[in-house]
């Protein structure tokens, strides 16, 4: 029988004890004596007079309680060929003195610290000294391109950025510290130190006023036996920056507090995933992302079990079985990914031949997240793997699951095609347009009644009136998820998609609009549109639709490309762009909207009408004309 339903009575029973007892998990330096502060910050904060240290709560009190020899951390790299494995002794020691280096850089509580790096131990080791210190890091996943970094840098106003020689893709070495260089030059801010660790991949120029080698300068305090001491920081002060991918102008730093996210993760390793201290814990992602903060980096450690820093791919890597081999390899307990991941498998072993013969008796479940999980895939994972596979549901902004099927508290029943149920904290309605409740089976917006539980963000950085205006002012009492969907009569949530113009590239939500931006510099380009279209492996990857101006007679192909390459250069590889259509003209209603829905609806083969406010119904014949779907 599972726990879930009486567990989620007892939080709406009384929030503040359920929290209260949560929060025992945690090691405080002072133990808050308030849980919730309704009139601190924008809906209230969480244990606002406890003082702690989350590096300390991540290696310090297991390394005192004797736990120094175990395993904390699996670096497994194909693309590198390398394999390292680091104890928890080990990764305080790694940590304590890359955190004296940076406070020789000038390094203080509170200050900002860009990481810009690839999956590599000392990228974790970077955000644990940020943490040790009390500064605040702001982790930018290495797929963005200069202009993205610059627009963080000028946003965060980092005194330090860290950074590595290279990155590693399949067959080819990206080389960062160009891209750190460029950015530097395009930011308005000018950091006044850039760290760099060189990869033997690919060695990066320094240029000496401004640049520090790494290896040397963490060779020096090592020698000199410095290790800086964990500060005592709030638990409401902050931890991380995370800005959302793909932001134009001023980007949307979502914040991250130190005692709110600590009890969160500590409560999810536990009852949602059914993880024990000792055991292995695997989040196939980026450090990049929210995943990899929470599931990589903080959670795992914070339990005390041992986490999988994995530079590969699901495929290619050298093939679809790359997954198999790790988890067997390490024991793997539990694996938590995007379903991209698995179509991948799917797509290049459909059979699951490469799964024969590994032994993954240690191996209990699969977690999905990221996108929504398509019904065929997650099939076809249980029978491969005869284990329970589970979709749930969160977001950036959440930092951790919103709806899922919590495993640690004894698994629910699996629905196909959705997330489950609401975890504590999380007090999930489905409103129409005028922010009513919908009933059973109607499809609405997904909104959260606040407050938002510890390890949700308390507000975005320098903008508490940008997150009530973004999150909270259309439905006045609840959080905004910007998701759509519906609840069935067991209380299960199906979430159908996004209600706004982002899209979802293989787990990684990408803003049409800022590839509208990038498309309309180019010099034939008058008017344009990004959408996203239905994929079967990345989830969606966005469809560019150009409107050329008056008098170019260029060959559109050869205008389309250009446009093509323009997109993966401003934005980066991540955004999955590889295809544009030049068309006549957008359909847009009369007011000058333009038809997205409609458009996407074509693109994916799906059943559409001209909606009575189009301007001109024949655009939509040329569109599908265009798409090759007439």
């Amino acid at each position: 029988m599972s726990r879930y339903h009486e567990t989620y009575a007892r939080w709406r029973a009384d929030p503040l004890a359920f929290w209260a007892e949560a929060a025992r998990d945690v090691d405080w330096f002072k133990p808050p004596a308030t849980v919730f502060d309704p009139a601190m910050g924008v809906y209230g904060r969480w244990f606002p007079d406890g003082i702690l240290n989350t590096c300390h709560n991540a290696l310090d009190r297991h390394v005192a309680a004797g736990r120094g020899d175990q395993a904390a951390l699996i670096y497994d790299s194909p693309l590198a060929d390398a394999k390292r494995t680091y104890t928890y002794a080990e990764a305080l020691a790694e940590t304590a003195t890359l955190a004296a280096v940076l406070g020789d850089l000038g390094v203080r509580k509170g200050d900002r610290v860009i990481v810009y790096m690839p999956m590599i131990p000392e990228a974790v080791f970077a955000m644990l000294a940020c943490a040790r210190l009390g500064a605040v890091h702001s982790v930018v996943f290495g797929g963005f391109a200069a202009r993205e970094l610059a627009t963080r840098i000028d946003d965060a106003a980092p005194d330090v950025i860290l950074t590595a020689s290279c990155g590693i893709e399949p067959g080819r070495i990206v080389a960062y510290k160009p891209l750190v260089d460029e950015a530097i030059a395009l930011a308005a801010h000018k950091p006044g130190r850039v760290l760099l660790f060189q990869r033997p991949q690919a060695k990066a120029e320094m240029q000496a006023c401004r640049d520090v080698d790494w290896a040397g300068a963490v060779a020096s305090a090592r020698a000199e036996g410095r290790r800086a001491p964990c500060a005592e920081v709030a638990a409401t002060d902050p931890l991380y920056i995370l800005y959302t991918s793909g932001t134009t102008g001023q980007p949307k730093g979502i914040l991250r507090d130190n005692g709110g996210h600590l009890v969160a993760l500590m409560w999810s390793m536990r009852h949602l995933y059914g993880v024990k201290p000792g055991e292995t814990f695997w989040a196939a992602s980026d450090i990049g992302w929210v995943v990899g903060h929470s599931y990589i980096v903080y959670g795992p450690l914070a339990l005390g079990a041992t986490g999988i820093l994995y530079e590969g791919k699901p495929v290619g890597t050298p093939d679809a079985g790359a997954y198999w081999r790790v988890i067997e390899e390490y024991g793997v307990s539990a694996l938590f990914t995007a379903p991209t991941a698995f179509r991948a498998i799917k797509r290049d072993d459909p059979q699951g031949k490469l799964l024969a013969g590994r032994d993954l008796s240690k191996f209990r479940t699969l977690f999905l997240a990221g996108e929504r999980a398509d019904p065929d895939t997650v099939a076809w994972a249980e029978a491969l793997l005869d284990r329970p596979v589970i979709d749930h549901w969160w977001q950036t902004e959440t930092g951790w699951c919103m709806v899922g099927n919590p495993v640690g508290l004894g698994r629910l029943p699996v629905k196909h095609g959705s997330p489950s149920v609401p975890m504590p904290g999380f007090e999930i309605e489905i409103l129409d347009e005028t922010g009513h409740r919908a009933p059973a089976g109607k499809m609405g917006e997904i909104a959260v009644k606040l407050p938002l539980p510890p390890g949700a963000f308390p507000s975005l950085y320098k903008g508490d009136a940008r997150m009530r205006e973004a999150y909270l002012s259309e439905f006045p009492g609840y959080y905004k998820t910007s998701d759509a969907g519906y609840r069935d009569a067991d209380g299960y949530v199906f979430v159908m998609g996004r209600t706004d113009d982002i899209i979802n590239v293989a787990g990684h939500r990408l803003s049409t609009g800022a590839m509208e931006e990038v498309l309309s510099s180019h010099r034939d380009v008058a008017e344009c549109a990004v959408i996203g279209v239905a994929d079967a492996l990345k989830g969606e990857v966005p469809c560019a639709f150009l409107v050329l101006k008056a008098g170019v007679n260029r060959p559109h192909g050869e205008i389309a490309a250009e446009a093509v390459a323009l997109v993966r250069d401003k934005i980066g590889p991540v955004a999955a762009f590889r295809r544009a259509v030049v068309v006549p003209r957008l359909p847009k209603t009369r007011s000058g909207k333009i038809l997205r829905g409609t458009m996407k609806k074509i693109a994916d083969g799906q059943p559409w009408q001209a909606p009575a406010t189009i301007d001109d119904p024949a655009i939509l014949g040329e569109i599908a004309g265009a798409l090759g779907t007439s």
